[in-house]
């Protein structure tokens, strides 16, 4: 994403914007200044900053994040960024309006100070901050907008070319002003949806070339910089002195450091070491045996870093090995049923975990919008009469959940019950090899990428030989699982699908038909559907919290009856290890603590 502009291009424009700003703008439009998907924004019209920002917080110093993995673009947008460099989105690049982590989903001015539109919401109007700039100092426009639409329509990702591809017409009658239509699309998410749409330059992209990776620093319009590229181990961020949102109330008291280092590495055990030696001021600890027992080291007992249980209130979202159907070996929903059968949680959880896990049995857990422990209602009732059969009688009652185990790693019961399901099916067991209708025996490969999955993937691997089933593991390294995820290149994998507070668009990405063989769509199982995509789009369409919770369960039961991943677990709690200089507000956001790292809410304190 390259190319410069001229200095008397960057000053025309700026003359042009000035004008007409001067002159009121072309419209005179009055922009609202928020939008919440259901009901009311909870934050009244000229708040001073989002209750979780200390507005107080002081600016300055650098902090040291390490993360798994590597990168070879600096581009996110695009099909091609498997292994993109974390730490873009929202801190170099920003969207046009920024969400609150303290409502499901609401959105308030940021780029777009604000957004009109119908009760039907077949129109988005977007008015742009006259005050917004990139970080080369060109103001934003709605041309710029429109750039980004179309090229992102294009060559996007494949949630946003699918969201983008159903808008019907756009306009910008002035600079500041662009105009979505979307009569008759039934989809209410979307005006919010676009409001999410990161903005890139028309004059700082090589549209040409968007497909291609690149490592050239972005001309973009958010807080930070990319200062400097070590390909694949190293990113460093410079906060923009000049950054044109610092004192709006979507930005007060946020991204605080002055530079913020980004290392890479490719092992888990490598990374915890860095992090003991006091290389890196920030972890997000995810192996409970580390949690327990690998936090006892100098700086931990002396005070320079603490350790922290931080409650996590949004609704656990589902992790589990997936499913690959576009495999005949799993097309028959009683072989998925039964494979997912022999996973012993009860030993795995004691004997890998510590016991700090809880079976996960819906893929929107301890919410609302969760189906388990709720029979369904009228309006489930009515939403499933078109699809008689769709969904399993237990799971319809709510009263259904992924077998626990008895704890032993050769729980014999549901051995048998693995084994009848699969006799069904028309698999053969043969003395201690499961055989296949054809002969063939049952064979498939789980492909992991770090040595947590496959100590996981080994045990799930172990109980399967019960059955005669002959599951291998194969651990790969980051770019080639990425490849292999995006273009389904699997038999079985670990996969996530976390819980946003008000599920939505992406879920199309997830689980709809049309996402099943979209290249690095997050339908890892290929579920296909057309249940499914009628719940999609009821939920789209949802216009009451009670009509939406009923459209969310029906999804929960739907994807829970098509066994289409193995539930793993989840835990109340997100664990982190932090230097003690470390300043964080005492307001913990209600939707999305747990998804923020210190570059956005922490600083350093004066004392540190």
């Amino acid at each position: 994403m390259t190319a410069i502009p001229t200095l008397a291009g960057r000053r025309f424009r700026r003359a042009a914007l000035t004008l007409l700003v001067a002159l009121g703008g072309a419209t005179g439009a009055r922009a609202a200044p928020a939008i919440a998907m259901h009901g009311t924004p909870a934050l009244p019209e000229g708040f001073a900053h989002f209750p979780y920002a200390d507005p107080a917080a002081p600016k300055g110093g650098r902090l040291r994040l390490c993360l798994l993995g590597t990168f070879d673009s600096l581009n996110p947008f695009n099909l091609k960024a498997g292994s993109t460099a974390q730490g873009l989105n929202t801190m170099v690049f920003e969207p046009l309006m920024a969400r609150s982590q303290d409502e499901p989903f609401t959105l308030y001015g940021l780029v777009a100070r604000g957004m009109d539109t119908d009760d039907a919401r077949s129109f988005a109007t977007f008015h742009l901050d006259p005050l917004a700039r990139f970080s080369d100092g060109v103001p934003i426009t709605a041309d710029d907008v429109r750039f980004t639409f179309e090229l992102l329509k294009a060559h996007g990702r494949p949630q946003q070319r699918q969201a983008f591809g159903q808008v019907k017409a756009v306009a910008t009658p002035d600079a500041l002003t662009i105009r979505f239509d979307l009569a008759g699309l039934g989809d209410r998410e979307l005006p919010l949806f676009l409001g999410l749409m990161p903005v890139l330059p028309r004059h700082g992209v090589d549209a040409a070339h968007f497909d291609e990776t690149t490592l050239a620093p972005p001309v973009a319009s958010g807080p930070y910089r990319v200062a400097a590229v070590d390909p694949g181990t190293r990113l460093v961020l410079e906060r923009n002195p000049d950054y044109w949102a610092r004192d709006l109330p979507t930005r007060r008291g946020m991204f605080n450091f002055d530079r913020v280092d980004i290392d890479y590495y490719r092992d888990a055990n490598a990374l915890f070491e860095v992090f003991k030696a006091g290389l890196c001021d920030f972890r997000i600890e995810t192996d409970p045996a580390r949690w327990l027992t690998g936090y006892d080291f100098p700086a931990l007992r002396d005070g320079r870093d603490l350790k922290q249980a931080v409650p996590l209130r949004l609704p656990k979202g589902m992790e589990g090995f997936a499913f690959n159907t576009r495999r005949p070996l799993f097309a028959d929903v009683r072989v998925r049923e039964a494979i997912g059968d022999m996973f012993d949680f009860g030993w795995v959880n004691r004997a890998l975990y510590g016991g700090l896990y809880r079976r996960t049995p819906s893929f929107f857990a301890e919410s609302p919008l969760s189906s388990t422990g709720h029979a369904a209602d009228a309006a489930e009732a009515a939403l499933l009469a078109p699809y008689p059969g769709a969904v399993r009688a237990d799971i319809l009652a709510g009263t259904w959940k992924p077998p626990a185990g008895d704890g032993s790693g050769r729980d014999r019961a549901e051995a048998r019950r693995a084994l009848a399901l699969l006799a069904a099916a028309g698999d053969k067991l043969d003395g201690t090899v499961m055989r296949l209708p054809d002969g063939a025996p049952f064979r498939f490969e789980i492909m992991v990428v770090d040595r947590r999955q496959e100590r996981l993937a080994l045990a799930f691997a172990d109980s399967l030989k019960d059955i005669g089933v002959d599951a291998t593991v194969r651990l790969v390294d980051e770019v080639q699982y990425q490849r292999r995820r995006q273009s389904f290149d699997f038999d079985m994998m670990l996969g996530q699908w976390i819980a946003p507070a008000s599920p939505g668009a992406e879920q199309r990405s997830r689980w709809s038909s049309a996402a099943a063989d979209q290249p690095a769509s997050f339908n890892l199982p290929g579920a296909r559907s057309p249940a499914v995509d009628a719940a999609l789009s009821a939920i789209l369409a949802a216009r009451s919290e009670d009509d939406f919770t009923a459209a969310v369960r029906v999804l929960d039961r739907l994807l829970l009856t098509g066994f289409y991943i193995v539930p793993l677990f989840h835990t109340d709690d997100q664990w982190i290890a932090y230097a003690s200089w470390l300043g964080r507000p005492k307001e913990v956001p209600l939707f999305g603590f747990s998804n923020v790292t210190p570059i956005e809410l922490w600083w350093k304190k004066r004392d540190g």
